[in-house]
């Protein structure tokens, strides 16, 4: 997975890796104790005074990352997490927290007490005053970790502020204010293109106006921008945020009223995509989601039977056809997208979640409408885009955390550049993985899934299972409904109250289904008694195209030393080996006994072609941030 230095660079041209040790961590923490139990005893306005003092040192040019200045800084977070939440740091947190200073990714098991890591590495980041982005894979963890925060923050008379998802400029701009602010990934992105309009209209305005502008109130006015600038990012959940959610780029779009003008094209491409046959008419890449006109194809969108509106095109008539056949072939209700309230809304792949506010561009999203027989809309013109990539690129600081950073160790480095941190566990796990299950179809595989949750839901075991799309978990609730087994359902149709379904998972007897880890970034705490009974068993329902998307799924089980268990089922029609392993699919099918299921171990080649697919998608990556790279530059 080289890369090309000049096109893909880190945040500065020929920067390197910053050298670090996890080990080298460990001899600092016996002198933050040393000084968090000093601090104790001191009064809260002496503890502020004392974070006043190291404030001014560190504005003065001390770095942040100095033993000196570590040691100093984390002791205060650990007093002010002590004083307002009751929590002392265990050491593996310590060394995380120093591991983030060191702009790092810290890889900490599920379950290991990110939240709090997170707290205490922004309040050391904030102090030299310069502001601290943490950034969370959803709102509802936003505005959760704000809350928790703004308490140890105040203890040492510092600030808190949450930028919410479409909230007014002033509110936002208070928000960047304060000494950390908490939100999304992407809505920091969208704030920085947002601010980069705000610009670019200020530097359109007649030289000298501003000057008199600002005299004629009397002075400065308030900037104009809602961000202060990028200094630090602290990233949760930094494998979804920085990688997974990269493979499309951030676009800021301007919406426009009233019925699609280009109506009649997508129409007549639709009806044409009906009588086009594979491999005479279009080729198909499910493995990079792209269909591609034949010559033959080419010959046939424009003979005489095919009535071309070409008073309404706004791109060339082959491109209609194109997007055509895609939302038809490539995507799926219910898995890719959702129908509310007579609109198309986009589903989001990592999370399950539902996005209200987003759209596919190049007249896709207005292809899906047709197809769904819907009101079909006017695209959404491009404001500004920036990839993820390059964002978070721009700050001179970068860390973050997650349980699964083990295989991106090279993308993180090469793209980002910054090292990942293996943080060990607080106690050894207990987890089982037991072999995985593989079947004929998508039926047979979800029956066993009910059975066997049936199974330990009699005997009080907990079950979480965790489905890749809306249609596989309403399939698999059905099955459960007809045996009388009562459950929650979680498809990101659901957005209240999320996180307490989620927690609740671990009580005794209860069935929960998820969507792509809903609620992920919640604690999953075990009842009492259901210890005993083997912990929360996970079921992952279906792989994912990567092998560290299913780790995830399966950490939410066995935290903390308890016991859990998690299982994997497999069938010959999932997408992940219809798209990338048809072979596969193949000998499974040759295997299957009268039952359906296959009495064999699939894992080691199914891993082989998660691989390839991580690979492909790494690429795709790659070549959207070429891209990015590319147009920034003919346009600096």
């Amino acid at each position: 997975m080289s890369l090309d230095a000049k096109n893909v660079s880190g945040r500065q041209t020929g920067s390197r890796v910053p050298v670090f040790n996890v080990r080298d961590a460990a001899s600092l923490i016996p002198h933050i104790r040393e000084l968090a139990r000093s601090l104790e005893s001191c009064r809260e306005d002496d503890l502020q005074r004392e974070t006043g003092h190291l404030r001014q040192q560190l504005i003065q040019g001390l770095s942040v990352s100095s033993p000196e200045m570590l040691v100093a800084g984390i002791s205060l977070a650990v007093e002010a997490l002590r004083r307002s939440h009751g929590v002392c740091l265990y050491d593996v947190q310590l060394r995380a927290v120093i591991s983030l200073c060191h702009g790092c990714i810290a890889q900490m098991q599920t379950g290991e007490g990110k939240t709090f890591v997170a707290i205490a590495t922004a309040i050391h980041l904030a102090l030299p005053g310069r502001g601290v982005h943490v950034m969370t894979p959803n709102s509802y963890l936003a505005e959760r970790d704000a809350e928790l925060a703004s308490k140890a923050f105040a203890a040492l008379g510092m600030t808190v502020g949450l930028t919410k998802d479409r909230d007014e400029t002033l509110n936002k701009r208070r928000a960047y204010d304060c000494d950390a602010t908490y939100g999304t990934g992407h809505e920091f992105g969208f704030d920085y293109l947002r601010d980069q309009l705000t610009l670019r209209q200020q530097n359109s305005v007649r030289l000298g106006s501003r000057l008199m502008e600002n005299l004629r109130h009397g002075g400065l006015q308030e900037r104009a921008t809602m961000q202060r600038g990028l200094a630090w990012a602290v990233v949760d959940e930094a494998d979804s945020v920085m990688i997974d959610d990269a493979v499309s780029p951030l676009v800021l779009s301007v919406s426009a009223d009233g019925p699609a003008p280009d109506l009649q094209a997508h129409r007549t491409a639709a009806e044409l995509a009906e009588l086009l046959q594979p491999d005479i008419h279009y080729r198909l890449d499910s493995g990079h989601g792209s269909v591609s006109l034949t010559s033959e194809g080419l010959r046939r969108c424009y003979e005489a039977d095919v009535l071309i509106p070409t008073a309404v095109l706004q791109r060339p008539w082959t491109g209609y056809v194109e997007q055509a056949l895609r939302a038809r072939l490539l995507f799926r209700r219910n898995v890719h997208y959702v129908v509310v309230d007579g609109e198309v809304r986009i589903v989001d792949s990592t999370t399950g979640r539902i996005f209200e506010d987003r759209s596919w561009q190049d007249g896709l999203h207005q292809a899906i409408e047709v197809r769904e027989g819907l009101t079909v809309t006017q695209e959404k013109e491009s404001a500004a885009q920036i990839t993820r990539q390059r964002f978070f690129r721009l700050y001179p600081s970068l860390c973050g955390m997650t349980g699964t950073a083990v295989g991106c160790e090279d993308e993180f480095r090469q793209v980002y550049r910054v090292l990942v941190a293996k943080i060990p566990l607080r106690v050894p796990s207990q987890r089982q993985v037991l072999p995985a299950r593989f079947f004929v179809s998508l039926a047979a595989k979800h029956r066993a899934i009910a059975e066997d949750v049936v199974r330990r839901q009699t005997i009080g075991q907990p079950v979480l299972v965790g489905t890749q799309s809306i249609t596989d978990s309403e399939a698999i609730a059905e099955l459960l409904n007809q045996q009388g087994v009562a459950f929650e359902l979680l498809n990101g149709l659901q957005t209240r109250e999320e996180a307490e379904v989620v927690a609740a998972a671990g009580q005794k007897g209860a069935v929960t289904i998820a969507t792509n880890l809903a609620g992920r970034g919640t604690d999953i705490p075990l009842a009492a008694d259901v210890s005993s009974l083997g912990g929360l068993h996970v079921v992952v329902a279906e792989c994912q195209l990567s092998g560290r998307m299913d780790r995830q799924l399966i950490g939410r089980t066995a935290r903390q030393g308890n016991p859990g268990t998690a299982q994997m089922f497999v069938s010959a029609e999932d997408p992940l080996l219809q798209r990338f392993g048809r072979w596969l699919s193949d000998a499974i099918v040759r295997e299957a006994s009268g039952d359906e299921e296959v009495e064999g171990d699939f894992l080691p080649p199914l891993q082989r072609i998660q691989r390839a697919a991580e690979r492909q998608q790494f690429l795709a990556r790659i070549e959207l941030l070429r891209q990015d790279t590319a147009r920034d530059s003919l346009f600096r």
